[in-house]
Order: structure tokens, then C-alpha cells, then sequence
């Protein structure tokens, strides 16, 4: 009878407030969904590891016991990790090859994160459990929990999207400094006998370059010999790092002739006394030197930047905090190093041999050129393009690799970064990429 009045009553009630009625529905939905997470968590977590959810087929495990001398690599796709299991060392190293993209533990549901099953694989494999009530990370398998994968934009999602999990379900492992990115080679280079694996554009410079300096020289304005040497390299690196900061600059719209008239003037925004108005009538004074652009100014509220705008096809507009920055003051002591080269026009002398050019960036360009003469070189952007045998000297040998710790040095903007660029909310992501979006320096399209 009690049963019968009550359903009648709440049917009543319902009907007359669907508003009210849908939010119970949810909450016991919710409550459903916790039941049925926990309950995997609680699943997960009595696993006998490698025994269990297919991982005996899927992880190449080691013969160390102990966890601290233990290295599990998570490896992107089954081409690389069948290297990887070939070339590791197998009384340290385990390999787990994922497949796919794992699922964004941002976004999704706990219940649905438990049902993934690439991440079922990975907790059983950690052997730490899952959830607040069973995790535990005393129960670590590994002490040192890699992250390889490609060199894309792919290899970077599938990172991003662990470093998420870890982030949000595992972030003890992150704290107790378990958590690694591997950091496979960019570049395999051979000159005569030497081969070698380089990391990064610079070093890739810098292998040409430190030897061909040895028996070439530049003949610069105002010299009455020839750069030759570590003093050439030196420049040589100097005009390279102009030339990335230029084009920080011309990106937010300032036109290289003004920016190069500002630097032979040697104006620096950030010297005491030098106020935003001070900046933006420098800025009139070169464009009128260099000729041909029509300059406005608007000016900003008190102590903030001014807006500049030169008209043209297109028509760019910029800020005068650019010229108070970080970069700016680099660029500035850059040039005073690069100044006699820019002036031009140089000459590269290789024994009889001279060529003329007319810029730095001709002189960094046709010095790297003939630097690599005769050179092959190999730009890798897969693991799979590495075979067993490199692979493991270059990325998992651990007297040869590279390998950066994950830290978390301030949880509340870790926390933060993760929810605008994995969450939900599209508006904030937006915002994040316009604002950075002229900071890229690796955009894959």
C-alpha cells in the first residue's frame, strides 16, 4: 500500500516538474555508472597481471624482478614495438605496444576510460590497480615508465593523450618520478666514414658546420681578413638564430626592412626611459627610412602598448610591447655580432673557390650547403623507419639515449592546461590557439 501511494504521489509530482524528475534520472544514472567503474576498478586490480585481459600476447616482459631496475616501454603501433622488443634489452627492458589512440581520460566517463582496452592492458600491466580506493603506487611493476612514439603530430597526440591518463588517474607515478619520454634521434647523418645520429636541427647544423669551418673562411665588410675557425661557426650560429627570431617578429607583422632599421640604428625598447611612445616614433622614423610604408599609430591606455598599423597589401598591425620583450633584447645582442655580415655583400672563400652572396640568409644557406656537400642524411619521422639494432642505440640503450622526466612543478596550471586543451569546453581551446598560434615551431599540416 505504502509503495503503491508513494509511486502514484512521485508519478504526480513528476509529470507536473520534468525539470526536477530528469535531474533524479540523472543522478541515479550517475550513480549507476560510479557502481559500474568501481566495480571494474575493483576487477582490475585482482588481475594476476600477464595472466589476464590478453596482455601475455601484447607485453614482451623482462626477467629482472626487481622494480626499480624494471623499464616498461609504452610504444606507439606494432611496427616499432616489434623493434623494440627485438632490440631491448630483455633482463630490464619490458615493451607493451598500443594500439591506436588510447581514449581521452579527460572527457570521458571513469566507466567508459575501465572499458578502453588499451588502458586495461596498461593498468594490468602496471600492476598498480585503478581508483582512489585501490590504487596503489607501492605496486608499481616499474620504475621507469617510457613513452615512445613518433615524431608527428600523431606520435605527439598518442603522448599527449597518456600523459592525460597519467595526469588524471595515475598521477602518483608522475610525483614519484616514474614517468619518462623517450627522445628518439631526428636526423642519421653520414660524411666519409663518420655516421651519426643527431637530435635536433641545431646539432644537425652544428656536425656540418664545426668541421667545414676549419677549411673555409668569410670575408665580411670592414675586415682586412677573412672569418675562419670557431669564430665562423660562432657567426654562422648567430645568424641562424637571427633569422628564427625574425621571423617571430614578421609573423606578428612587423616588416623585416623596418625590424633591420631599428637594429642597425641599435634602438633597444627595453632601456630605462624608453616608453611606449618613444618605441612607436622609432618605429615612424624607420619605416620613413626604408621608404614606401604608411604608418599610424593608436595609442594604448596608460603604461600598455600602442597599436602600430602599416598599410600595404596586407595590411599588418602590431603591438609595441614587442619591442620591450625578451626577444627583441636576444635579437638586439644577436645583431651587434651578425652586424658587419649584414651590411653585405660577403664572400665565402673555400681555397680558389669564392662565392658571393648578398644577405644572411644567403650566407647561412649557401655555407650549410656546401657544408653538407658529399653528405647523406636521413630525417626520421617514425620509429618504424629505425630498424631493431638502431633503435635500441639511439633511443634505448641507456648509455646512448635521451630521456626527459615528466615533473609537475605546479599542479594547479597543470590541471588547468589539461582541462582547456583536453576538456570539453571548445571555447577556451580557442582561445588557447589563437593567442599562441603564432608561437608554433613544429606545425604539421
Amino acid at each position: 500500500l505504502v509503495q503503491q501511494v508513494v509511486n502514484d504521489k512521485l508519478a504526480e509530482a513528476f509529470e507536473e516538474d520534468p525539470t526536477t524528475a530528469r535531474k533524479i534520472v540523472d543522478k541515479c544514472v550517475r550513480a549507476a555508472q560510479a557502481r559500474e567503474a568501481a566495480r571494474k576498478a575493483r576487477e582490475l586490480t585482482r588481475k594476476k597481471g600477464i595472466d589476464d585481459e590478453g596482455l601475455a600476447a601484447k607485453l614482451a616482459e623482462c626477467s629482472e624482478r626487481d622494480p626499480q631496475y624494471r623499464e616498461l616501454f609504452l610504444v606507439e603501433g606494432a611496427s616499432a614495438g616489434g623493434s623494440a622488443k627485438e632490440g631491448r634489452d630483455r633482463r630490464t627492458q619490458a615493451v607493451l605496444p598500443l594500439r591506436g589512440k588510447i581514449i581521452n581520460a579527460e572527457k570521458a566517463r571513469y566507466d567508459k576510460v575501465l572499458s578502453h582496452n588499451e588502458i586495461r592492458l596498461l593498468i594490468s600491466a602496471l600492476g598498480t590497480g585503478i581508483g582512489p580506493e585501490e590504487f596503489d603506487v607501492s605496486k608499481l611493476r616499474y620504475h621507469k615508465i617510457i613513452l615512445m612514439t613518433d615524431a608527428d603530430v600523431d606520435g605527439a597526440h598518442i603522448r599527449t593523450l597518456l600523459l592525460t591518463f597519467f595526469f588524471r588517474h595515475m598521477v602518483s607515478v608522475i610525483e614519484s618520478g616514474y614517468l619518462f619520454i623517450a627522445q628518439p634521434p631526428l636526423f642519421k647523418v653520414k660524411k666519409g666514414k663518420v655516421e651519426k645520429y643527431l637530435m635536433s636541427d641545431r646539432e644537425f647544423e652544428d656536425f656540418f658546420l664545426t668541421t667545414w669551418v676549419e677549411d673555409a673562411g668569410v670575408k665580411v665588410p670592414g675586415t682586412k681578413t677573412p672569418v675562419t675557425g670557431e669564430p665562423l661557426r660562432e657567426l654562422l650560429r648567430s645568424v641562424s638564430e637571427v633569422a628564427a627570431l625574425f621571423a617571430k617578429f614578421t609573423k606578428r607583422g612587423v616588416p623585416a626592412p623596418v625590424l633591420s632599421e631599428l637594429l642597425r640604428a641599435k634602438f633597444r625598447g627595453s632601456k630605462r626611459g624608453i616608453g611606449h611612445a618613444e618605441i612607436a616614433e622609432a618605429i615612424v622614423h624607420a619605416a620613413a627610412a626604408v621608404d614606401g610604408y604608411d604608418v599610424s599609430v593608436q595609442a594604448g591606455e596608460a603604461n600598455e602598448g600602442h597599436t602600430v598599423t602599416i598599410a600595404g597589401t596586407p595590411t599588418r598591425s602590431f603591438s609595441t610591447d614587442l619591442f620591450k620583450s625578451p626577444d627583441y633584447t636576444s635579437l638586439g645582442e644577436l645583431w651587434e655580432k651578425v652586424a658587419l655580415a649584414a651590411k653585405g655583400p660577403t664572400t665565402i672563400i673555400e681555397g680558389d673557390r669564392e662565392t658571393a652572396v648578398s644577405s644572411l640568409d644567403e650566407l647561412h644557406r649557401v655555407a650549410l650547403e656546401h657544408a653538407r656537400a658529399g653528405a647523406t642524411f636521413q630525417r626520421y619521422k617514425g620509429l618504424g623507419e629505425m630498424n631493431a639494432e638502431e633503435l635500441a642505440d639511439t633511443t634505448m640503450n641507456a648509455e646512448s639515449r635521451t630521456l626527459l622526466k615528466v615533473t609537475m612543478e605546479d599542479a594547479v596550471g597543470a590541471d588547468q592546461m589539461f582541462t582547456v586543451l583536453m576538456g570539453d569546453a571548445v571555447e577556451p581551446r580557442r582561445e588557447f590557439i589563437e593567442k599562441y598560434a603564432l608561437d608554433v615551431a613544429n606545425l604539421d599540416i
